[in-house]
């Protein structure tokens, strides 16, 4: 039997479910009919943050930011880069945490640029601080689960 995963649209944030092998062949929404991997990341507010989080079957590798931070800035081309080559094995997602101050508080991010994984729905590993693509790109392959 094969494996399913969902996949929640970028686009729409309906839910979708994929056999996993059919995840690197462009798969597309049900729903608005749009890519469901752009090789791009994802920016989201709170309450979308929490529906990818809570539907989505792949890890979130979401980069925690601010438009005053100027490492945020620094990073963004990197985390992009990082996008074009971890998708479709995990979404890469942009949170400013000027526009959800309360979840930057819940998850105690203390510090940005940060880095955090979630897999499964809960958040598996944290990196705080600039880095440059390779960087990204193997530190969220080694904390990734298997």
């Amino acid at each position: 039997m094969t494996e399913s995963l969902q996949v929640v649209c970028p686009e729409c944030d309906a839910i979708n479910r994929l056999p996993a092998h059919r995840l690197a062949e462009r798969p597309r929404c049900g729903a608005c009919k749009a890519a469901l991997f752009t090789a791009a990341p994802v920016a989201l507010g709170e309450a979308r943050f929490r529906h990818h989080l809570r539907h989505s079957g792949i890890p979130l590798l979401v980069d925690f930011w601010a438009s005053w931070c100027g490492p945020c800035r620094m990073m963004a081309p990197a985390f992009e880069q990082a996008a074009q080559a971890l998708e479709p094995r995990m979404r890469l997602v942009k949170v400013s945490t000027e526009e959800a101050p309360s979840l930057a508080a819940e998850l105690g991010i203390r510090s940005i640029p940060t880095l955090a994984l979630f897999a499964g729905g809960r958040e598996v590993a944290r990196q705080a601080g600039a880095m440059p693509a390779r960087t990204i790109i193997a530190w969220a392959e080694s904390q990734a689960p298997a």
